[in-house]
């Protein structure tokens, strides 16, 4: 028995101290090494202090915002919270679902309410939620669908605001994986910062 116990005890304690301690270390040391911003969770910062991360969505609700994708994602009660890192999860809900239907419908119907001069079909990324409730993007087609509604609240002209959706349009990564997308939190805080935060038109 002892003379299969002791090297059993032994491989556990250098696999451990291996997988568990060593090589944890040597990855977070390459990491923070060749990738520091990224190593620390890709975070955007304003006055010294950190407002988000690049790959985490927010919710934005205002007229004068872009809209990000719904988020599913839910709190330890089970009580919506939009964007949670702490409970990623999508709602599950199969495309033949009512539920899904009635959801979708209630989407469309406040981007609808909130802009009722914009015409046309909604682009599907704005009325469904993503499988983590995370996405920090949105499709070029969502961001130009908004700039009437984000230009007219904030008393812009829509050429421009088109022109700065236009300008953070990223490609796909390495020029081959993935679609274009937008980052709804980066646009937003160009937005501030080219045409001021208070700007405001009533409407």
């Amino acid at each position: 028995m002892n003379l299969q116990l002791r090297p059993a005890i032994v491989s556990f304690i250098a696999l451990t101290a291996i997988t568990g301690l060593a090589y944890p270390l040597l990855v977070t040391g390459l990491a923070r090494t060749i990738f520091p911003r990224q190593a620390e969770g890709s975070l955007i910062r304003r006055g010294g202090q950190v407002i988000g991360s690049e790959w985490i969505g927010q919710s934005f609700t205002a007229p004068r915002d872009f809209w990000g994708r719904p988020s599913a994602t839910v709190d330890a009660n089970r009580s919506p919270l939009p964007y949670n890192g702490a409970n990623s999860g999508g709602s599950n809900l199969a495309p033949s679902n009512p539920d899904l239907h009635k959801v979708v419908a209630e989407r469309v119907a406040a981007l609808q309410a909130v802009d009722p001069e914009t015409l046309g079909p909604v682009p599907v990324d704005l009325i469904t939620a993503s499988g983590s409730g995370l996405d920090p993007h949105i499709s070029p087609a969502s961001a130009f669908f908004q700039v009437h509604r984000v230009a007219l609240a904030r008393g812009l002209d829509e050429a421009a605001v088109r022109r700065l959706v236009t300008a953070h349009v990223e490609g796909p990564q390495w020029g081959v994986l993935g679609e274009p997308r937008v980052n709804v939190m980066k646009l937003n805080l160009a937005l501030g910062d080219q045409f001021g935060a208070n700007r405001q038109k009533s409407r």
